[in-house]
């Protein structure tokens, strides 16, 4: 069993197949997805799709990206959204200083109040952090000292410093198709580092298709090829590093029910 901790099902890119790519899924061994929220104010969008599929559940919450337009959204409100039995995680939300495509300071205040949301909820935080390491340490270092909260360093492409100060804070790191590109070295390097009680593994799908398929759109079923390269970094079989990153996942994602055969 593998399970694909972010991707992104309401994309238009899945619109006219979303129930052949669930499918497609499950026949890869992949019987859980969490298709991550982008914008709150598209949050119907996102829970249509989670109650329409049994294998999908869901996030709430707004990408750095959107930040500058969502700054009217209050912790309460993500709150009052996660009490859906479908939504299993707080976000996405963080810092990205590569496109800068929201004010700074309106990203940290947006990143700070889903940290609040993801304390009150004991949900994941999925953290988005792109070329910001020494901002994101700093937040993720002061907001742990008013008290812990999970996250995930999700679709993890940063530096050495942040990996372990994510592991020191409690959280866990997310590899994506990143990982098995060849010029990937260093995060190889970095995730063989990583405590395997922290390891998952993830499409980001569309993007970010791993190698056989890079170049090409990604779908959920593509997580068992970053799966197989996570296992040969850390140095074990596709099976043990299946059972490890499926068994951390649920640790992570409490809310999140366990398929029946795996003994729920």
């Amino acid at each position: 069993m593998l399970v694909d901790s972010h991707c992104h099902l309401d994309f238009p890119d899945f619109a006219q197949e979303r129930a052949d790519i669930v499918a497609r899924a499950q026949a890869a061994g992949v019987q859980r997805m969490v298709t991550i929220s982008t914008r709150v104010k598209r949050f119907p969008e996102i829970l249509e799709i989670a109650e329409a599929f049994d294998p999908v559940y869901c996030s709430v919450g707004t990408h750095p990206h959107n930040a500058g337009d969502e700054i009217d959204v209050t912790a309460d409100d993500l709150v009052r959204l996660a009490e859906h039995p479908k939504v299993v995680a707080i976000g996405e939300a963080g810092l990205d200083y590569f496109y800068d495509k929201a004010p700074r300071e309106a990203q940290a205040q947006s990143f700070r109040v889903h940290i609040d949301a993801a304390r009150r909820t004991g949900l994941p935080l999925v953290i988005h952090s792109r070329d910001a390491d020494d901002d994101m340490i700093a937040i993720l270092e002061e907001e742990s000292g008013k008290g812990a909260f999970p996250f995930i360093l999700h679709c993890f492409s940063s530096g050495r410093a942040l990996a372990e100060a994510g592991a020191r804070l409690g959280g866990y790191a997310s590899f994506s198709g990143i990982l098995t590109f060849k010029k990937s070295e260093d995060i190889r390097a970095i995730a063989a580092n990583v405590p395997r009680d922290r390891l998952l593994v993830e499409t980001d799908a569309p993007y970010l298709a791993p190698v056989p398929f890079r170049g090409k759109r990604n779908e959920p079923a593509y997580v068992a090829h970053t799966a197989k390269i996570l296992g040969e970094t850390v140095g074990i079989g596709a099976e043990e590093i299946a059972a490890i990153t499926t068994d951390n996942f649920f640790r992570l994602f409490k809310k999140m029910p366990r398929p029946a055969a795996q003994g729920a």
